[in-house]
């Protein structure tokens, strides 16, 4: 098989984008939303929109990012408020419970693009996702979601690449995912415990940790930092700061996770 160069990939995504004519993005201003946002205003101009939740599961910083993003960019975007928790089953944190999220996210950016005429919906996905446990990716082929990058045949580091080229501020942002991730298994999801994991990965992310989780079990907080950060997170002046503050947040126990950052570590109790 040939292989694609990287700029003949960009230039099938926008050639995917043109066919569809009119397209609304789900926004979250991480790097695969960013990349295909800017691509589809780029390849349609006002026919590109930016769908974007505002949900209890996603930290304001994000949400702030996405504003800024879309107002500097001249895209309209359309903020749409959702609450999982009101999700029959959400709350009680099943292992799919991503595929539940992401049904009624999607549905009802559904809603809003038929009754906006905005036309199809589409997401960030990419090649890389496509090996990972991701329950949500079900729920995207039955609403018959659109996932450009992938169709592209983008992979994460090409996605950065481009990201890059294009002098998008999203091109090294760490990588992300919604609050409910931190969360293991069968634990039930809380606004309030949302809310701790919020402060607690704000707080890190102030000390200069960027790419870190911060997840929940029960009242323990297991630290993720990457391996090369571990020996500046047990200083000992930041450590003994560092846990006073997340306890002061309400966790009785703070945690270091010994085997550092890794994506998706709650799904190795599946």
């Amino acid at each position: 098989m040939e292989t694609q160069t990287l700029e003949e990939k960009y230039a099938r995504l926008q050639e995917i984008l043109r066919s569809l004519g009119r397209v609304a993005v789900a926004f979250s201003s991480g790097v695969d939303s960013t990349l295909l946002l800017k691509a589809a205003h780029d390849a349609l101009g006002e026919n590109a929109a930016a769908l974007t939740a505002r949900s209890a599961i996603f930290p304001r910083r994000e949400s702030e990012e996405s504003l800024d993003f879309c107002r500097a960019e001249g895209i309209r975007q359309i903020v749409v408020p959702v609450d999982e928790l009101q999700v029959e089953g959400f709350r009680e944190n099943p292992p799919d419970r991503c595929y539940l999220c992401k049904r009624a996210l999607f549905a009802a950016f559904c809603r809003i693009a038929a009754e906006q005429d905005l036309g199809t919906v589409a997401e960030g996905s990419n090649v890389d996702d496509c090996g990972d446990y991701r329950p949500g990716m079900r729920a995207i082929a039955e609403l018959e979601i659109r996932s450009p990058l992938r169709e592209a045949g983008l992979t994460k580091a090409e996605i950065r690449e481009l990201s890059r080229r294009l002098d998008l501020p999203t091109w090294d942002k760490p990588s992300f995912a919604c609050l409910a991730s931190r969360f293991a298994y069968g634990e039930e999801i809380t606004e309030e415990k949302l809310a701790m994991v919020e402060r607690a990965e704000a707080y890190l992310m102030g000390l200069g940790f960027r790419q870190m989780r911060v997840r929940i079990h029960g009242r323990l907080a297991r630290v993720e930092v990457l391996p090369e950060d571990m020996d500046r997170f047990l200083d000992p002046a930041l450590r003994a700061a560092a846990a006073a503050a997340l306890r002061e947040m309400g966790f009785l126990y703070v945690t270091l996770d010994l085997q550092g950052y890794r994506m998706g570590s709650m799904n190795e109790a599946l």
